[in-house]
């Protein structure tokens, strides 16, 4: 038997995102963003409301990353969703994020979170979406296999779990894509 929970904000697996922009003076400033995914095959969707910080500096800049928080992260990443730019000048000393500047975008990558799209403003949408193209997928060798690629055991990706705010680890392989269904064939 089903439970009707009418309309409500439930996606799953819901990425923690968190973004990274530079202000009018080149500071990082860094944001979670639970509304977002991808747009096409190279760009991406943000759902983020005009009076944040961020969607200001990706207006200015032109440029932003897209980090996935993971389970070593998790505190970080949920304060730099509860605390505002706009308020507090020292946000990104607080959360214990640090940056490096992209060599493909006007944006910081938070060297923390290992896995992060390097993107460039596209347009911002009639609803005040902001899509970016994806310039660059860049990964830390930490989280590569001996072959290059990403390695899932060795990142932990959190997901928001928005029934009842929780963030969960993803990881475990449970499948092989475009290769299991043909089994029903």
């Amino acid at each position: 038997m089903r439970k009707n929970f009418g309309t409500k904000s439930w996606f799953y697996p819901l990425p923690v995102l968190v973004i990274g922009t530079y202000d009018e003076n080149g500071n990082p400033d860094a944001m979670n963003a639970a509304w977002g995914g991808l747009y096409d095959a190279d760009k991406v969707v943000l759902c983020l409301s005009a009076g944040h910080k961020t969607t200001k500096n990706i207006q200015a800049k032109g440029a932003f990353t897209v980090s996935f928080a993971d389970a070593a992260h998790a505190v970080s990443a949920d304060y730099v969703g509860m605390v505002s730019a706009n308020n507090e000048p020292k946000k990104m000393e607080k959360s214990g994020f640090h940056c490096t500047k992209s060599e493909s975008v006007d944006a910081p990558l938070i060297d923390e979170l290992p896995v992060a799209l390097e993107c460039k403003l596209l347009k911002v949408s009639e609803d005040g979406n902001i899509i970016g193209q994806i310039v660059n997928v860049s990964i830390d060798e930490s989280v590569l296999d001996s072959d290059g690629k990403l390695d899932m055991s060795k990142f932990h990706p959190i997901s928001f779990e928005p029934a009842n705010n929780g963030y969960h680890v993803l990881g475990e392989r449970v499948g092989n894509a475009f290769s299991d269904g043909g089994k029903l064939k």
